[in-house]
């Protein structure tokens, strides 16, 4: 028996050197059920070095390397075709595998899903038991027929009130047990394993879809051949991106829709199929309407509490300084309550944002500077205002005074009561399970990745039944299981038993110099820069687009004049427009390469510069263009962009 595995990469170099790991891991359970391994790798122009991991870690792997993002049908495709073009002693013996390269297999994954393939000849195609980084189930492990119902109550979103309902969760199939093999309808496209003669039959991955529907339309013709698939959680398999896409985003439910417009003009005809692309349409509006509203709220909602109780401040100060002064509390006009007050706390809150004071994770001090030198701003606004036009300086400096405690105290609560994206200032632990020699390994991987201020515990493989204790004793935030000393099966098994306290599970492959969480990485390589002003924190990609369009809106001004300095005149007003729709910016760190863009809709190079951070330099220091963009980004300040623009101000 043979088994070939089709793995298609972009860009996923370390979750691709994980999932390798995990399949070779697999070869003994291979070898003593006398299945022979291969495995292909099909490349979609990387520029992560998959391509050098490949051929230095893994040089068994067959690679077949693209030059462009030729999209995940087309690719899987390259390798089936090779596949399928060779001479097989018995079609029926040799199984073909699609496999994602953000997964992770148990040892006996192919043995057993072979096994059963061999004793279930009308099975077509199967599909595994899939959980995420988190070992929490994955619901597209089994999926039904998109019928134009059961997709519409995906993509409005009802089948989250009624998961297990026969009709109304019938795209995930929810009255099926998730633990009993069972026959379904569609398989997910990060685990497919099939024979070479069901596939001669089936034919290839259809290219015309670009994402989100390639699986559907495959699974269906599986069944249109005669053929049943199958649900096989008798093994299971890490998929850390499974629910890592943002699903409720327009973008994603409009790529789904395109998807199942052409399953729809396939498979549907008159009526249905019309019926089919108006239910989608509503459900689409639908959805997006929601999920308008609900980014909407979740945005306005800590502003709103923060201006509601700067205000009330606000009130009660005027209202006592108004009966010091007058003895009554209608000293002031109404407009200064409507108008002026709000104004005040719209200026005090701007300031915050544009200081970092919104952004995460929090920072206190942000949020103090950015009232301080919005109050400084009103202060000074004062001062040039009329003598007739000045209400009372200590309201504004009383009131700001204010709404920075009260801004504060809104952060401490939220803290308090362990609200989303605020968390304790205590030092952060993780239990990491695992020999001593590996804990040591794990030490020095976080120590280079620039974690220092986390605490490490070490848990003994042999003791791992007292792990849910050492995560309450020591408040365990991570868990990190050490790929070494654990085996795959296991380690899906820990991740899936109740906890004291929500933690992140992490795992860290036999080799190599990084650490997987549920849909992250961690890695030497990685910039932990926060407290080196990273140019990726939110404050600073604000403020570097704020300091684009107004430099760029000021040039544009000044144009006619500029226009006749500049040295690239045939370029000139191209990068200003270019800068203005946020197509480019002033400064970045692509202005001497061409960016190779993955074939997808709206790609565009966000991050490329007009000049690049060498241009400051007025001699040669010897280091190369990339340490200087490293260290520009690692350490980012808006002087620097600045110092960049009017140095090559008649370079534009």
């Amino acid at each position: 028996m043979k088994l070939s595995i089709v793995i298609v990469n972009y860009n996923v170099r370390f979750f691709l050197e994980q999932c390798l790991e995990s399949v070779f891991g697999s070869s003994l359970d291979c070898a003593a059920g006398n299945l022979e391994l291969e495995v292909f790798v099909v490349d979609n122009d990387s520029a992560d070095d998959s391509l050098e991991m490949l051929r230095s870690r893994f040089p068994q792997v067959a690679i077949i390397a693209n030059r462009d993002n030729v999209g995940f049908a087309r690719a899987n495709n390259q390798a089936l075709r090779e596949i399928m073009g060779r001479e097989t002693e018995d079609p029926t013996r040799h199984y073909v595998l699609l496999l994602n390269p953000d997964t992770l297999v148990e040892h006996d994954t192919f043995a057993k899903c072979v096994d059963f393939m061999a004793t279930h000849s009308d099975c077509g195609a199967l599909g595994v038991k899939m959980v995420d980084g988190n070992g929490r189930y994955l619901k597209e492990s089994k999926r039904g027929f998109p019928t134009p119902a059961a997709s519409f109550y995906k993509l409005s979103g009802l089948i989250r009130l009624f998961p297990h309902s026969r009709h109304i969760a019938a795209y995930y199939m929810g009255h099926l047990p998730d633990d009993r093999t069972a026959q379904i309808e569609i398989l997910p496209g990060a685990f497919i394993m099939t024979t070479l003669q069901a596939l001669d039959k089936v034919g290839l991955l259809d290219e015309s879809y670009f994402m989100y529907g390639e699986d559907i339309d495959f699974s269906w013709r599986f069944i249109l051949a005669g053929y049943k698939n199958y649900y096989l959680p008798e093994t299971r398999i890490i998929h850390y991106k499974g629910e890592s896409t943002k699903k409720g985003s327009l973008n994603y439910v409009y790529t789904f829709y395109n998807a199942m417009v052409i399953f729809s003009k396939r498979y549907f005809r008159g009526r249905h199929a019309a019926m089919y692309r108006l239910l989608i349409h509503l459900a689409i509006w639908l959805r997006a309407g929601l999920s308008f509203l609900h980014r909407l709220a979740s945005r306005l909602a800590l502003p709103a509490a923060d201006f509601g109780a700067a205000f009330a401040g606000f009130v009660v100060i005027k209202n006592l300084w108004a009966k010091h002064l007058a003895n009554t509390v209608n000293y002031y006009p109404a407009e200064y309550t409507c108008a002026v007050i709000p104004f005040y706390i719209a200026v005090l809150m701007l300031s915050t944002w544009l200081n970092g004071g919104y952004d995460k994770p929090l920072k206190h001090w942000r949020i103090v500077k950015g009232m301080a030198i919005g109050a400084t701003v009103l202060l000074l606004f004062y001062s040039l205002l009329d003598e007739t036009q000045r209400y009372s300086r200590a309201i504004l400096l009383l009131g700001s005074l204010w709404t920075i405690l009260t801004t504060l105290a809104l952060r401490g609560l939220l803290t308090a009561i362990g609200a989303e994206g605020y968390r304790s200032k205590r030092k952060r632990t993780a239990i990491v399970v695992g020999s001593e020699q590996e804990y040591r390994r794990t030490c020095e991987l976080y120590a280079k990745s620039g974690q220092n201020e986390k605490k490490l515990v070490r848990l003994e493989p042999t003791e791992i039944r007292h792990l849910a204790e050492l995560v309450h004793i020591h408040r365990a935030d991570d868990v990190v299981f050490c790929g070494k000393d654990l085996a795959t099966a296991e380690i899906i098994s820990l991740m899936a038993q109740p906890s004291p306290r929500n933690v992140d599970y992490k795992i860290v492959p036999p080799e190599g110099d990084f650490v997987i969480g549920s849909n992250s990485i961690s890695s030497p390589e990685d910039l932990y820069t926060e407290e080196l002003n990273a140019i990726n924190t939110p404050m600073n990609r604000r403020n570097k687009r704020l300091f684009d369009i107004v430099s760029a809106i000021v040039i544009l001004l000044i144009s006619p004049v500029l226009f006749w300095f500049q040295q690239r005149k045939t370029r000139y007003f191209n990068d200003l427009f270019c800068v203005l729709a946020g197509r480019k910016t002033w400064v970045g760190a692509n202005r001497s390469r061409q960016i190779r863009q993955p074939s997808k809709p709206n790609a565009r190079a966000t991050d490329d510069g007009i000049f690049s951070p060498s241009d400051i330099l007025t001699h040669n220091t010897g280091d190369s263009d990339q340490a200087i963009s490293l260290r520009y980004a690692r350490n980012y300040h808006l002087s620097t962009d600045m110092i960049i623009l009017w140095k090559n101000l008649l370079r534009i």
